[in-house]
């Protein structure tokens, strides 16, 4: 594996909308920094929903992408759903909680899946695209920084699976905002997922207590 691309965005306006955004990333060139907090030099417009420690970047397979130009009849350049980074080699749909993205003195570990939203449907020019999204269930990733450090375009990517049991992303997408059974409640609880979803399952372990 190794890095097709790193994208960052400037806070632009979407059509017919009053707010700003940080979903419209571009490739860039050369090498970027990347801390706890993600991309240097990246917009992140709503703090509430999107950035943060535990989903400081986002990123995205080439296998994935590839697969959804098939399906919109079109390329899909880099940064079109959004994404920091896009792996060449990867599939979404492989990935799981706690797995580990290694390039350089970089290492990521994936914490959550993508969930798509209203902004992510505005900027696809399509009403429908959060439910057409989702039936595809193939999530892109939101990972923590473990060591910060730059990446670039080219890189080799080394991919080490998390060694306990396997969270998905796809089932990440399928349940989210469901009531999980106590045996899936324990195997999300005992993966590194994202804090704010740990907090969900920790409130809901204690209500049925």
């Amino acid at each position: 594996m190794k890095i097709r691309a790193v994208c960052t965005a400037n806070p632009e306006r979407l059509p017919g909308k009053k707010y700003k955004t940080g979903i419209y990333k571009h490739a860039v060139n050369g090498a970027v920094i990347i801390d706890s907090e993600g991309l240097v030099g990246d917009a992140i417009c709503n703090r509430e929903h999107h950035g943060g420690v535990d989903q400081a970047v986002y990123l995205e397979g080439s296998l994935t992408l590839d697969w959804w130009a098939g399906e919109l009849g079109r390329p899909i350049e880099p940064g079109t759903f959004g994404e920091n980074l896009v792996i060449d080699g990867l599939d979404n749909r492989a990935v799981s909680v706690g797995d580990r993205l290694i390039t350089g003195e970089l290492v990521l570990e994936a914490t959550s899946a993508r969930i798509p939203c209203a902004t992510f449907a505005a900027k696809m020019a399509d009403p429908k695209f959060v439910k057409r999204y989702t039936k595809a269930s193939r999530p892109g990733i939101y990972c923590r920084v473990i060591t910060g450090g730059v990446a670039e375009a080219g890189m080799p990517v080394e991919y080490v699976p998390y060694g306990g049991q396997k969270v998905t992303m796809p089932e990440m997408l399928a349940t989210f905002g469901k009531l999980l059974s106590a045996e899936d409640r324990a195997r999300y609880l005992a993966a590194p997922i994202h804090y704010k979803l740990r907090h969900i399952l920790e409130a809901q372990l204690s209500d049925l207590q």
